[in-house]
């Protein structure tokens, strides 16, 4: 079933049960590979905390969660982006975090925001991604838990929106390209 957001259309791509399945998956790998070590989940606002949510649910170890907020800034003399964490409070030296992230794409975003976290002496810094667009990558990165491969293509819903609409849905869904 097509369905239309603003003046785009969406056919379905990925099932509810099939997310689910998938982060249950990723919860049992991250709840074996952390027993004992209290991780620190930092999900990065907006579009991951559908997916950061329902992967806290899934574990059974002692955690940690926080929200954060990246902006990006024009107009610097290194790069021509800053990215700002805004949110985050929490200490990180000698802790064992992992980065939650809705969609990685082309990587910007963390390529430039992972040397403040390396910076902060953390034991462990990983990355849990729901999904990923290995085409579209241009900071190489390693996604240590991963939901979905999927094609270079806009996607909308469970976190992901369209101008900020859609990201109530609870699939997933592809743009129909006309």
């Amino acid at each position: 079933m097509t369905i239309q957001v603003l003046d785009k259309k969406f056919q379905p791509y990925i099932t509810a049960q099939a997310i689910h399945e998938q982060i249950v998956k990723l919860a049992g790998q991250i709840n074996n590979d952390y027993a004992g070590k209290k991780p620190l989940f930092i999900a990065i606002l907006n579009g991951s905390f559908m997916f950061a949510s329902d992967l806290f649910k899934e574990l059974t170890i002692e955690a940690e969660i926080c929200f954060i907020k990246l902006a990006s800034y024009k107009g610097t003399k290194s790069t021509g982006n800053v990215i700002t964490s805004i949110g985050l409070d929490e200490p990180l030296k000698n802790r064992h975090v992992i980065i939650v992230e809705d969609i990685v794409d082309t990587g910007k975003t963390l390529y430039e925001f992972l040397p403040q976290l390396v910076n902060q002496q953390p034991s462990s810094l990983k990355i849990a991604a729901l999904l990923h667009k290995p085409d579209a990558l241009v900071h190489p990165l390693t996604i240590d838990y991963l939901g979905f491969n999927v094609p270079n293509k806009f996607l909308l819903g469970y976190g992901l929106d369209y101008d900020g609409l859609g990201r109530n849905l609870k699939e997933i869904y592809q743009l129909v390209e006309e």
